[in-house]
Parts: C-alpha cells; sequence; structure tokens
C-alpha cells in the first residue's frame, strides 16, 4: 500500500509502507553470542580463545563469537560461529547470562547472548578460520589481555559452572570414558578453586555407587598400573528420574 507523504513548499513523497512495516523510529541494538568453551587434558582445565584477524582489537585474544545472522536463533549463531573460527563442532552449548553493557562494543550497541561448553581437548583439533588468525587453549588463571569485556564474561563463566557443578555431574563430560580418581580430583579442584584430601575424595565418589571400577591397566607413560573408572550415566539418570528434587550425589 502506498500513501502521499505531503513536505513542505507544496511538494510530495509517495511512501510504500510495505518496505517500511519494519522500519521504527527507535535505534536498535545488534546481537552477537559467545561461547566459553571449557577443555581439560586430564591434568589441566583450559580455555579456548581466538586471536582476532580484523579489527576492532585486531590481534588481540578473543571468546570465539560473532554476530547473529537474521535468519538464525542465538543457539545456532553460537554454533556456526564456534565451528567457523575453531573447528570445534558437535558440542553442548549452555545459555547461561546475557551482558549488556552499553559500551562494551565500540562499532555499535552489541548485546551478547554468552554459552559455556565442556568438552574433552583429545577429542578435537583446532582449526583457526573466518575472522579468526589462531585458535588455542589457555589456562583460566593465565589468560592474555582479551577484547571488549570477555575477562567478565569468563569470570562469570567460571562461577556459573562452579554452581553447576552442585547440582549436576557436569565434570564427566570433560572426561574420557575411562579416567583415573586422580584426573577426577584435579579436575574438580580446577572446577572450584581448591584442594581435597585424595582418600576422602576417593570414598566420596565410589560411595555414590555411580562410578565404576574398570579395574587397572597401563597408561603410555605411566610406569604403574592405573585403575579406571567410569560414570554410569544411565544409573543416574534413573536415580534422578525416581527422585528429581533429591541431593546431587557428586556434590562436594
Amino acid at each position: 500500500m502506498k500513501y502521499a507523504l505531503y513536505l513542505p513548499r507544496n511538494s510530495y513523497a509517495i511512501i510504500d509502507m510495505d518496505e517500511l512495516k519494519y522500519c521504527y523510529k527507535y535505534p536498535h541494538p545488534a546481537i552477537t553470542a559467545d561461547a566459553v568453551v571449557f577443555g581439560f587434558d586430564g591434568r589441566d582445565l583450559h580455555i579456548l580463545l581466538v586471536e582476532r584477524g580484523l579489527e576492532p582489537y585486531k590481534g588481540s585474544w578473543a571468546l570465539p563469537g560473532g554476530f547473529m545472522r537474521i535468519d538464525e536463533t542465538v543457539e545456532q549463531c553460537a554454533a556456526r560461529e564456534l565451528r567457523e573460527e575453531t573447528g570445534v563442532t558437535d558440542v553442548y552449548l549452555e545459555q547461561f547470562h546475557t551482558f549488556s553493557g552499553v559500551a562494551r562494543d565500540p562499532r555499535e550497541r552489541v548485546v551478547t547472548v554468552a554459552f559455556f561448553a565442556l568438552v574433552r581437548e583429545s577429542d578435537y583439533r583446532l582449526i583457526a578460520g573466518d575472522d579468526a588468525a589462531r585458535a588455542s587453549w589457555f589456562g583460566p588463571d593465565e589468560l592474555p589481555p582479551l577484547a571488549f569485556d570477555h575477562h567478565d564474561i569468563i569470570d562469570k563463566a567460571r562461577r556459573h559452572i562452579r554452581e553447576v557443578l552442585r547440582t549436576r555431574p557436569i565434570a564427566f563430560k570433560l572426561l574420557d570414558e575411562k579416567f583415573s580418581m586422580d584426573e577426577l580430583q584435579r579436575l574438580y579442584e580446577a572446577i572450584n578453586g581448591t584442594t581435597y584430601d585424595r582418600r576422602n575424595f576417593r570414598k566420596k565418589m565410589v560411595s555414590t555407587g555411580l562410578v565404576r571400577s574398570r579395574g587397572a591397566s597401563c597408561r603410555l607413560g605411566v610406569n604403574r598400573a592405573v585403575n579406571f573408572f567410569s560414570f554410569d550415566e544411565d544409573a543416574y539418570d534413573e536415580r534422578r528420574a525416581a527422585d528429581p528434587k533429591g541431593r546431587n550425589p557428586f556434590d562436594l
């Protein structure tokens, strides 16, 4: 439908309302999705970062992420950007916070929806792509200077997964199917920022009835047999289904 818009000095313009149906007088913020990907290599916890290949902050390290396209959800955007910038695919991404500081991006008004993911580092070979010059793992307490407000996003993500660990056994997503008790303890200590007594930690985990012994075997580079365990996810799901409000048995 077209209307005539009369202007000063007896002039007018023809306005096509169909073309303006998505135009508003209020400015719109852009939306981005960023992913805080936690990885574990059997000894240490790491966070996945990319080196920016474009301005702003060209050459600085940042979280994998970018602008949401008009035809995708923020979840799809987070997965796509992670795949394009690092080569990491098929990971479970969980939304944990929205960052909407007014001056957080020098380009324009940008709101970021942040996600976290938990992966086994050995499952992926990092391949930088798109506008990322490099992709690499960094220790949570050894991060380089970061672009935008990504230090704040990472701090929030670290606090968040500590809380999630109290209610869900997310640590096992970072471990191989078979793991040692030392690996599990190191992972808990890295996430929670504390230390546990080795004997008490083992006793607590075994007492859940959900960490099954897989026997002892030799591991490459280790001159002794290592006792391995596995997490019985099916038994855990059955227990939670029977008692949804029950205490997480892995809450230390």
